[in-house]
């Protein structure tokens, strides 16, 4: 018995594992600790988390982006959710300064115009895979607001903003509709290879929830069944690697975004 559990195999292979655990690390120098641990949820999409609704492809678009970008600490920058057949952007987007995270009361940020986001119309009727569609497309934003490369660098910039969306509290929609959410190509393809897997998504979000003291039982319920018994497994090993984590106490203070008066 002792010998099994001392051999049972882990869920992910090392350096998958490896760059996971760096890439945590990496996003608690970058962005703000207290946001994580004080106002950042673990988000599911029911009605709970996303209870109104309209009748309007558009409108129900809006409506849930504006829910996402709330729990992701973004809704006071200037958006504009665009249909993908409507949409022409072709100018470099720029962030304004002071860029980051902020939740209640946090000062709008002034910009010359809305940053664009950009969804497909075939998600609208697929409430999750819209969700982690801009769950998606928020962290492609928030990431260029970081200090530093991630592990990797550009090389694996896309699995960066795929963690980051499982840091934001995404992890249950990206886990449960990879890769549904994942832009087509003109070939009608989608690049998987570019991302983090259902499978390194579920680790992630394991990390998360061990961090966040969210117990497991609470998270294998909203999990598609094929994934429920692997999250059971990372949770495992996460907390085993428990040395391995971001030590809160020498991370550096990075304190929210202050209220205006």
């Amino acid at each position: 018995m002792f010998s099994a559990l001392f051999n049972r195999k882990p869920p992910l292979d090392e350096m998958s594992a490896r760059w996971i655990l760096d890439t945590y690390h990496w996003a608690f120098r970058n962005f703000p600790v207290n946001i994580f641990f004080e106002q950042t949820r673990l988000v599911l999409p029911d009605d709970h988390f996303f209870p109104a609704d309209v009748k309007s492809m558009q409108g129900r678009a809006e409506l849930i982006f504006d829910r996402v970008a709330e729990y992701a600490g973004l809704s006071h920058w200037s958006w504009q959710v665009v249909d993908s057949t409507h949409c022409h952007v072709s100018r470099e987007v720029i962030l304004p300064e002071r860029a980051g995270q902020g939740f209640s009361g946090v000062r709008r940020l002034s910009m010359d115009k809305p940053l664009p986001v950009v969804y497909e119309a075939r998600l609208v009727g697929n409430r999750e895979a819209l969700v982690a569609g801009f769950a998606q497309a928020l962290a492609q934003y928030l990431i260029r607001t970081g200090r530093e490369l991630p592990p990797g660098g550009a090389v694996r910039w896309s699995q960066a903003v795929d963690l980051l969306t499982i840091f934001m509290g995404f992890g249950v929609v990206y886990t449960n509709s990879f890769p549904l959410f994942l832009p087509m190509s003109q070939g009608g393809s989608r690049r998987e290879q570019d991302h983090l897997s259902q499978w390194d998504a579920a680790y992630a979000l394991a990390i998360f929830c061990v961090l966040k003291r969210i117990p497991k039982r609470e998270v294998l319920v909203h999990l598609k069944r094929p994934v429920r018994s692997f999250f059971n497994r990372a949770m495992s090993d996460v907390v085993m690697r428990r040395d391995q984590l971001p030590d809160i106490q020498e991370l550096p203070e990075r304190s929210s975004m202050k209220h205006s008066a």
